[in-house]
């Protein structure tokens, strides 16, 4: 086993400038530079930061829904956003110029999907069958040819494998919990070797496949996965939600306590080897509803949360101003 890797918080890592605010950070990505990119909901667009943490812009202004949901920067620097609110994935350069756009605002996928049942679990049940893009996607991974997956994701139950100009490949996945079938396909990354990790949140699983969507395994000591990355070094990190008494996993059934949320370090077989997070959520350096990842070329973390939007629906008590929603981890 790999030795366990240690992380201590920055505090007060974002300088954000008094002009913008942000409440949720959706998704995160860092460039070539470790510049750092922050896809954020009320007020939804990206904020750009040097590796100190200095302010360096933002772009995306007027273009996305409440309801952004991802951020991943590939390779060349291009900037991934997923909307789950618009059922669109686009494709900006670094400077904020967007050059391609797959799917269709406002146009949603035919799954059976009802967006106003009560409640997600009972929602996830009204998804009959796997659909095409997009059904309120939720994140990206490139692969290392250049390739595009994408988790579909809220209404949807399936991985889209497209090529680097947005034409579709293939696709997997149905509704359920057996292999190869998805409640709630959230994250995803596609590792140096050939494998893709998907976050199968709400059957509170990670499940590994090959490029062509076959699948290869499943770890289930996660807890309502919601993104996965690796490093450099391959360290594979994993956010994952609280479960509160009495939520329902379609997995493990009814909640019986409240588990913290936390960010699991693990080797490319899915050992633990170190966790971040205490009960207590509003401490620095632990957890409410952590929801982005990335790590950039010093093997520094950093972790974005939708703590505002998890507690929108009533699922815990109001968070106090100033909750954290953005944490930077050095690594040591």
């Amino acid at each position: 086993m790999a030795a366990s890797p240690s992380y201590e918080l920055v505090p007060g890592w974002e300088q954000l400038p008094a002009a913008y605010t942000h409440l949720d950070v959706s998704g995160l990505g860092v460039d070539s530079h470790d510049r750092v990119y922050v896809l954020t909901r009320m007020q939804p667009r990206v904020l750009v930061y040097e590796p100190d943490g200095t302010f360096a812009g933002t772009f995306g202004e007027g273009l996305f829904t409440e309801r952004t949901h991802g951020l991943t920067v590939g390779p060349d620097d291009a900037v991934y956003c997923v909307d789950d609110g618009s059922h669109t994935v686009r494709k900006f350069r670094p400077d904020g110029t967007l050059v391609m756009t797959i799917g269709v605002a406002g146009v949603a996928a035919d799954t059976g999907y009802d967006p106003v049942a009560d409640g997600l679990y009972a929602r996830l049940l009204t998804i009959k069958r796997a659909g095409p893009p997009f059904n309120r996607p939720t994140n990206l991974a490139v692969a290392p040819n250049g390739d595009l997956y994408v988790t579909d994701g809220y209404g949807n139950a399936r991985v889209h494998h497209f090529t680097p100009a947005g034409r579709l490949v293939h696709s997997w996945g149905e509704p359920g919990s057996g292999p190869g079938q998805f409640r709630l396909p959230h994250g995803i990354c596609v590792c140096p070797h050939g494998r893709v990790l998907v976050a199968d949140r709400e059957n509170d699983r990670v499940q590994v496949f090959g490029l062509d969507g076959a699948f290869k395994e499943e770890w289930t000591h996660v807890q309502r996965p919601t993104q996965v990355c690796m490093d450099r070094h391959g360290l594979v990190f994993v956010s994952e939600l609280a479960w509160l008494p009495g939520q329902r996993s379609f997995r493990r059934g009814v909640v019986g306590c409240y588990e913290p949320a936390r960010v699991s370090i693990m080797d490319q077989r899915g050992e633990v080897l170190a966790r971040l997070g205490t009960e207590h959520a509003e401490a620095p350096g632990s957890f409410w509803a952590p929801h982005a990842l990335c790590v950039d070329s010093q093997g520094d973390l950093y972790v974005g949360e939708v703590a505002w939007t998890f507690t929108v629906g009533g699922t815990a008590q109001p968070l106090p101003q100033g909750f954290h929603t953005l944490q930077k981890f050095k690594r040591q």
